[in-house]
């Protein structure tokens, strides 16, 4: 079976690759895709260069869920962007699970797409009702699940081990 990506397609899909590399290097490095960071900072270009060559490729000639992750996913990135400013002390639990969000939602079609197109000739996944692809997708939920709770509880602990603040005019 041949290759039926385009040269669009082919480049959605290194640009996409890079995007999730960047992500888990800025979960290694510092627990969190920090919007702030220059792998945050690369993620976010990567993942938007991701979703735009996304939308012209079309096998149906129409959206296809693929599209519509995409636009949740461009919806999410600037609520995570601008959590801080927005949401006050929620803010940095509120950019967790948006940017944490976008990275579960960019592996769902990159396990679809794996799963039912590699390897070439035979393919590991039959379609989209495979059992296989189900329990791969089941299983990224569940680490999305426990990655986000880890770094909730992780914010929580930083907080309490916070200083307490001394009034400066001693009062």
């Amino acid at each position: 079976m041949p290759n039926h990506l385009s040269a669009l397609g082919i480049i959605h899909t290194a640009i996409s690759i890079i995007a999730l590399l960047v992500a888990y290097y800025a979960l290694y490095r510092s627990g969190k895709i920090d919007p702030t960071s220059g792998s945050g900072k690369s993620y976010i270009i990567l993942t938007i260069l991701t979703c735009v060559t996304g939308f012209p490729i079309m096998k149906t000639g129409h959206l296809t869920p693929g599209h519509y992750v995409a636009i949740i996913i461009l919806i999410l990135l600037p609520i995570g962007i601008y959590a801080n400013r927005f949401f006050g002390k929620a803010g940095k639990y509120v950019q967790v699970v948006a940017m944490s969000t976008t990275l579960f939602l960019s592996m769902v079609p990159a396990i679809v797409e794996t799963l039912t197109r590699l390897p070439i000739s035979h393919p590991i996944a039959a379609g989209p009702d495979d059992p296989i692809l189900k329990n791969s997708l089941t299983v990224l939920f569940v680490l999305y699940l426990f990655g986000v709770i880890y770094q909730v509880v992780k914010i929580k602990k930083r907080g309490k081990k916070a200083p307490p603040q001394v009034n400066p005019s001693g009062v």
